[in-house]
């Protein structure tokens, strides 16, 4: 596995009460997860955590236990992108549940985006318009592909990216957790690099901040992990804060096998 540094904050916005983003990272096991929570009073916010917390659960318990990279042959994936899958869909039946039984929770719903570092891979398991970005020397990439109808009109060459990010309907999501009873993550399978650069975060951060300034600012502050979400942080609640805004960083080293021990460096919430 990587040998990696993550570092993971969340922050409420200016113009938001109360945080429906939830934020885990796992170094320890190469995996961090991140949600962005909808509907209800405070539904959101249920929503999300149980996502984290299903999937991280779920991928804590059975990461050790698997050989690194082995190939599934009926799904074309890797193990640990099966395990990412399985446990977002895990989680999307918890949330599905608890909405239909508590009223409170009706209509509750979130984004998940999940990924797992092994050997000189990555897996990105994902649904909704969380994101996750790859910057390589000073080219920043899109490593997910949002879900949301804005993107579909994006994808057919109707909107540019600035477009989007103005649009009306930039929120509207076409796939989340909790909604229904099933749900099909995305799955994207990256070879890593030492000293890459990923990005996982929330639209709070991407609405409103443009790729070329998530560019700049992880390109200028590529050694200080903390230091450059906190400027991810800020230059989106200096464009208004409208959301609540959720960064982890992970930049990676070396690689070594994940039973052989715990990552070289750590860096936590």
């Amino acid at each position: 596995m990587s040998a990696i540094e993550m570092h993971a904050t969340t922050d409420v916005g200016i113009k938001r009460n109360h945080n429906e983003d939830c934020v885990s990272i796992t170094p320890e096991f190469g995996f961090a997860v991140l949600a962005d929570g909808m509907g209800g009073h405070n539904a959101g916010e249920v929503a999300s955590a149980m996502a984290t917390e299903v999937t991280s659960r779920y991928l804590q318990d059975r990461l050790p236990k698997i050989p690194e990279a082995k190939l599934d042959e009926d799904t074309g994936f890797t193990s640990e992108s099966i395990l990412a899958r399985e446990g977002i869909t895990m989680a999307n039946n918890a949330i599905f549940e608890a909405s239909q039984q508590k009223v409170e929770c009706a209509g509750m719903g979130t984004t998940v985006v999940a990924a797992v570092f092994y050997a000189d891979r990555l897996t990105a398991a994902h649904v909704g318009d969380s994101r996750m970005y790859r910057l390589r020397g000073d080219l920043l990439s899109h490593v997910t592909e949002d879900h949301s109808l804005i993107q579909e009109q994006v994808r057919r060459g109707l909107l540019t990216a600035d477009d989007a990010r103005n649009s009306a309907i930039k929120n509207l999501v076409t796939r989340a957790l909790g909604v229904e009873p099933d749900v099909e993550p995305d799955i994207v399978e990256d070879i890593v690099q030492a000293g890459d650069v990923y990005l996982m975060c929330s639209d709070g951060l991407t609405d409103v901040v443009p790729d070329e300034a998530i560019r700049l600012t992880l390109t200028q502050n590529d050694k200080d992990l903390r230091k450059a979400a906190a400027q991810l942080v800020q230059l989106a609640n200096d464009a208004g804060g409208p959301d609540n805004i959720s960064v982890i960083l992970i930049r990676t080293q070396k690689y070594f096998h994940r039973k052989q021990g715990l990552f070289s460096k750590i860096f936590g919430r």
